[in-house]
């Protein structure tokens, strides 16, 4: 009898719906329309600080570097890049990034007989905000912060004098309050010089590894677990289940090339197409001009170009580039622009040796 009275008590409600879903004609069903069939995969991975660019060269040039890079930041943009080096390099960069978090990455590649080794940390910490309640929304005068790190171990080595493999294998870990997950990632990439003009070419796919599901004393929670009856332990302790989420895998091919040398000046383009999960295909264009034989390098580019809502836009930066002995002084600094916050500046310091 129940059951009856509870399946015709939804007729009215069911046939009020349909009216005023009617009444609200074409209207009604074009929101409909816009707001729920417009998915996309954005917002669908964990550790989305592994996106952000690292090197203000890399920057500056929209993020197309993959088969340019030459330095230790090759750990993050491609490892086959570390088989061209000749040299040891280190790189140190800071940046303040959006909304007061700050983003650092260091970097070191070392050559051998048997291809460059290479290790970078990217870490990413916001500042103490303050912990609120619905009780207390001013603040209950506990603070709590987040972090992000990734810690990868790469190798480079050229197989031939036009091409070269390399591959990383890092950590990854994420922390909010008392509350972290970790995964493992592995990268791949290629370069290959072309005999056309000395035309390069990269490819790499980033981040490729475990998902990720965050756990932590914040996830435990007091429940009673049967709340119809009384005398029981209404306090019991519980843990929420989290989803786990995938990493921001990353496929990214790259062509580069001079477009001019005349003596001691020289202009380089780059076009990168990049196809993540977590998101549409897009482009990254750059562009370097080096003067003076490469003591002064002005850069701009583009990044994320075709995507809709592109949070990515114009980037513009300079670099020093001056030789003392057998050390090598490279200083970098770029200029991001970004669509919903303040424009972002990169400054890189890069010794070789």
């Amino acid at each position: 009898m129940m059951t009856t009275n509870r399946r015709y008590g939804l007729l009215p409600a069911l046939g009020l719906l349909v009216v005023m879903t009617l009444a609200g004609g074409r209207e009604a069903f074009a929101q409909f329309d816009n707001v729920t069939r417009d998915v996309t995969r954005r917002g669908t991975s964990a550790a989305e600080f592994l996106a952000i660019p690292v090197g203000a060269r890399a920057t500056a040039m929209g993020s197309a570097i993959t088969a340019l890079v030459d330095d230790a930041t090759a750990v993050y943009w491609n490892p086959a890049g570390l088989g061209g080096l000749a040299k040891g390099s280190l790189t140190v960069e800071h940046a303040e990034w959006l909304a007061g978090v700050t983003f650092n990455y260091v970097a070191v590649a070392m050559p051998s007989s048997f291809g460059t080794f290479g290790f970078g940390v990217t870490a990413m910490r916001t500042p103490e905000m303050d912990v609120t309640t619905v009780e207390a929304q001013n603040g209950t005068g506990e603070t709590f912060d987040a972090s992000s790190y990734a810690f990868a171990v790469s190798y480079g080595r050229a197989l031939t004098d036009r091409f070269a493999i390399g591959g990383s294998v890092k950590y990854v870990t994420e922390r909010i309050s008392t509350s972290n997950a970790g995964g493992v990632a592995v990268d791949l990439g290629t370069t290959f010089v072309t005999p056309f003009r000395g035309i390069r070419l990269g490819a790499a796919i980033t981040n490729f590894g475990t998902k990720m599901k965050i756990g932590g004393d914040d996830l435990l929670v007091r429940v009673d677990i049967d709340p119809n009856n009384r005398g029981n332990n209404e306090s019991s302790r519980a843990s929420l289940n989290t989803d786990a989420f995938d990493l921001p895998l990353m496929m990214r091919i790259g062509v580069a090339g001079e477009a001019f040398r005349s003596g001691s000046a020289r202009l380089t383009l780059s076009v990168e197409a990049l196809n993540p999960n977590n998101s549409e295909q897009y482009v990254n264009l750059g562009a370097e001009l080096g003067l003076l034989g490469d003591l002064l390098m002005l850069r701009g580019g583009y990044s994320e170009l075709f995507l809709k809502d592109n949070v990515r836009s114009f980037t513009l930066g300079a670099g020093l580039h001056y030789g003392f002995g057998p050390l090598d002084f490279v200083v970098d600094y770029a200029y991001e622009q970004q669509a919903f916050f303040d424009g972002v500046n990169r400054f890189t310091l890069a010794l070789q040796f």
